[in-house]
């Protein structure tokens, strides 16, 4: 395994935590009641894990993200992350050493996500089809850094907004998943 130090230094110095209103602070409802999630930030190797979401879905559907998703009950951000990564993409728990939360986000679509770095010995994915198109490693060289993002725009809702992309290979990694990787890359 790689040492982690350094990048459990950066997620220590995230501060505050960061939003889909980072870019747009006038889109920002007064209210807005934010239901919990989590997501794991699983580094293999040199290597971060993220998943293409099956095309069929409802909700981001073939959209680059972390595996994670809802927290159930009194359920830990650390227990959700793990049991969501074990559901979407076989990972199973063992295979997995939480380091720490990184600093929440909040989405345009009311969820407060918090990520959880950890390490991940290295494994295949068996990916279920019903949440999962596929699950695939991304170059920690690459989302660490900062001159690899750039500044899209899009409509959403009627309106325009702007929101991070860095993308790598054939993947296009937006919005609430290039905004955690950035707050990594300093």
């Amino acid at each position: 395994m790689i040492d982690l130090r350094p990048l459990t230094e950066l997620g220590a110095r995230a501060g505050g935590g960061s939003s889909d209103f980072d870019l747009n602070p006038g889109l920002r409802p007064a209210t807005q009641t934010l239901r919990p999630a989590a997501v794991l930030v699983g580094v293999t190797e040199d290597r971060a894990i993220l998943t293409k979401r099956a095309s069929h879905l409802k909700h981001h559907p073939g959209q680059i993200a972390f595996p994670g998703g809802k927290l159930e009950g009194d359920e830990t951000p650390e227990a959700a992350a793990l049991r969501e990564a074990e559901e979407e993409i076989g990972l199973p728990p063992a295979q997995v050493t939480p380091l720490m939360r990184l600093a929440p986000h909040e989405t345009v679509t009311g969820f407060q996500i918090t990520p959880i770095l950890a390490e991940v010995a290295p494994c295949a994915f068996t990916c279920d089809p019903a949440e999962v198109a596929e699950a695939f490693t991304v170059p920690l060289s690459h989302v660490l850094n900062p001159a690899n993002y750039t500044i899209h725009h899009r409509q959403w809702r009627g309106t325009w907004r702007a929101y991070y992309a860095v993308p790598w290979g054939p993947y296009y990694i937006w919005g609430a998943t290039a905004r955690i990787l950035r707050g990594l890359a300093g």
